[in-house]
């Protein structure tokens, strides 16, 4: 590993020199219970320290300085245990308790009673509406949405670019222009939302979590910021990201380990974690991330809110810090960006407007519709919503709580009317599709995630420690057999679409898995990323529905798994529900329980019905949702 080993190996690293009190509670003791009761900034302090450690103080100085002393939590508000950005990235997951902050807004004090009712009590039609109508001014809705982040901030570590005195002023000229005018700016005016720490901001950084670009503001936005700008919504806050953005639990050394709000012992997942952390905590109303390996799904399922991977070329990607080789999306394994939210409607509402723009934003953007395309009643014979369970991508047999929340998704459906539910065979190609999807993630060596992290010093986060290597780069050869074998996969694939191979017609409209074989697993414990980064594989659109929390039955205690160990990953899963000596199955309760929702490819649309569908059966409403099936 070269350059990585001689500093990876050195005195500092080997003597853990960044778990000193000293060093400790010198550089990031900002904005936590017993370090610092206040987030002003702090002294910059001369040392012989990596280049990082300088760099991260003043990133952290920075954050903390954006942050109004009249929103600072009061510090009996901030739980025992909060520690700092450093040591949460290397002692965190041994030290925290089972701590949920969900409340804490709520009884801070910071809010007042109207800005708790514009934070919690409107959906985003409903809100942009109070807001084009009058009722609501567009800066008080982003000023209480700004004080929420703030305050999610300090008990989550979810943000990275608090863009609060900017979202402030565009709110404010916004509000100018509908007096003015007397029109909206947009079909989005005035809604908050938030962005992962990737997408470019002009003049704001893209760090990605890596020193080595901190303090190099971006020159222009990406083609999504334009977008969303255009239709009238305001960015309040950038979020965020693991260390190289390969990781399922969001920590790096720059702005530490985001925190999952409902119970600090489980991760908020990644690479999107800063946004489901921030959401769950309603800090915004629709938050924009990536997905190549679940990076929206599975942070979506660990905080109990909803996500929704598109098909590529739906939403814009472009104009993005991912750290590694300029347009290696492009021959290998390609990321598409999509929203999380609260509620499939508001998913629905943002797609229905970003959709039939992106191609006028993004040059890797198509022509696209969200609403179906109008046909006469009587040429479309009736028919019933057609959905698949599809049990096991048979590499990873899920733990029996997985299991039994599909189990009881299917008998929801099962009672609604219009829909007809069918089990799926497990298709012969799909357990090709995970190894598949690893080998074009890492087409090329790693070089350039590497040499960032080690020009500044900076150590690998737990969890990639003797994951993640310099590698050798495939050859054109190897590249272009991969993508065969991807294309042969996507053919066989097809058949998973139809309910016989004779009768194509026949079609399933869309199918139900796991978003993960695990309940929401403590920090740096997620396993296998099959059920998820398949579909990117595949260009397969796929969201996350909550269906509910964990309970004492799901704890089967005294109970073990008997089928067969179908490989490493399987074994590595039951690790996480085994015994005592592996894991205490109750940190499980309570965690949200949550289905993936999967259609053909360029069906999105069609995604949003089906989520909309699940939703309404795992919450008891009878009937089809109102949308035009």
């Amino acid at each position: 590993m070269g350059v990585f080993n001689r500093i990876g190996s050195s005195a500092w690293a080997e003597a853990g020199l960044l778990r000193t009190p000293r060093i400790r509670q010198s550089y990031f003791n900002v904005a936590f219970r017993n370090l610092q009761p206040s987030l002003s900034p702090l002294p910059i302090m001369a040392s012989q320290q990596p280049p990082y450690v300088a760099i991260a103080q003043r990133k952290q100085n920075e954050l903390a300085a954006s942050i109004p002393s009249e929103w600072q939590l009061p510090t009996e508000l901030i739980p025992e245990g909060m520690l700092s950005p450093a040591d949460s990235v290397t002692e965190g997951p041994k030290r925290y308790g089972r701590v949920n902050v969900m409340e804490i807004p709520r009884i801070c004090g910071i809010l007042t009673s109207k800005e708790l009712d514009i934070t919690e009590n409107y959906d985003v039609r409903g809100l942009v509406s109070a807001m084009t109508e009058g009722q609501l001014k567009s800066e008080e809705v982003t000023r209480a949405f700004c004080k929420r982040a703030a305050i999610a901030h300090q008990l989550t570590r979810c943000l990275t670019e608090p863009l609060f005195d900017r979202a402030l002023r565009r709110a404010q000229e916004l509000d100018y222009s509908l007096r003015q005018t007397g029109k909206p700016v947009g079909p989005l005016h005035g809604l908050p939302v938030s962005v992962k720490d990737t997408f470019n901001v002009k003049g704001v950084d893209s760090s990605i979590g890596l020193s080595a670009l901190a303090f190099k503001p971006a020159t222009e936005n990406a083609a999504l910021v334009d977008l969303l700008q255009s239709l009238g919504a305001i960015i309040i806050a950038k979020t965020n990201i693991p260390q190289t953005l390969g990781t399922l639990d969001s920590c790096n050394h720059l702005f530490g380990r985001t925190l999952n709000p409902i119970n600090r012992q489980w991760t908020a997942g990644g690479s999107t974690g800063g946004e489901g952390a921030l959401l769950a905590m309603r800090g915004s109303m629709v938050g924009f991330g990536t997905d190549i390996g679940g990076s929206i799904r599975v942070p979506a399922m660990c905080q109990g809110i909803y996500g929704f991977k598109p098909s590529n070329g739906r939403v814009p990607y472009g104009g993005q810090e991912s750290g590694q080789l300029e347009g290696k999306g492009r021959i290998a394994l390609q990321p598409v960006a999509g929203p999380l939210a609260r509620s499939v409607a508001d998913l629905g509402a943002v797609m229905a407007e970003i959709v039939p723009r992106a191609e006028l934003f993004g040059e890797d953007c198509i022509p696209g519709s969200w609403q179906p395309f109008s046909v006469p009643q009587s040429l479309t014979p009736p028919r019933n919503f057609t959905i698949g369970i599809l049990k096991t991508d048979g590499l990873v047999t899920p733990l029996p709580p997985i299991a039994r929340i599909l189990d009881e998704v299917a008998s929801q459906l099962r009672r609604t009317p219009g829909v007809e539910v069918v089990d799926v065979p497990l298709p012969a190609a799909l357990p090709k599709c995970q190894g598949l999807a690893g080998r074009l993630m890492g087409v090329d060596d790693g070089s350039s995630m590497l040499d960032k992290i080690e020009s500044m010093g900076e150590s690998l986060i737990p969890w990639l420690q003797g994951r993640m290597k310099r590698g050798k780069a495939l050859t054109i050869d190897q590249l272009a057999r991969l993508q065969a074998q991807r294309a042969e996969v996507e053919l066989e694939m097809l058949k998973m679409w139809t309910l016989s191979s004779s009768n194509k017609g026949r079609r399933i409209d869309a199918i139900i898995c796991p978003i993960a074989p695990h309940p929401v697993p403590q920090m740096d414990r997620y396993n296998a990323v099959g059920y998820t980064s398949t579909f990117v594989l595949l260009d397969y659109p796929a969201g996350t529905v909550p269906v509910r929390p964990f309970v004492e039955s799901d704890l089967e205690l005294g109970r073990e798994m008997d089928a067969p160990v179908l490989g490493s990953w399987d074994k590595a899963n039951r690790q996480l529900c085994k015994n005592e000596k592996t894991v205490d199955r109750r940190v499980y309760l309570d965690s949200p329980l949550s289905v993936q929702v999967v259609t053909p490819k360029q069906h999105d649309y069609q995604l949003f019905q089906a989520m909309e569908i699940v939703d309404r059966a795992v919450q008891g409403k009878t009937g089809l949702p109102s949308a035009k099936l």
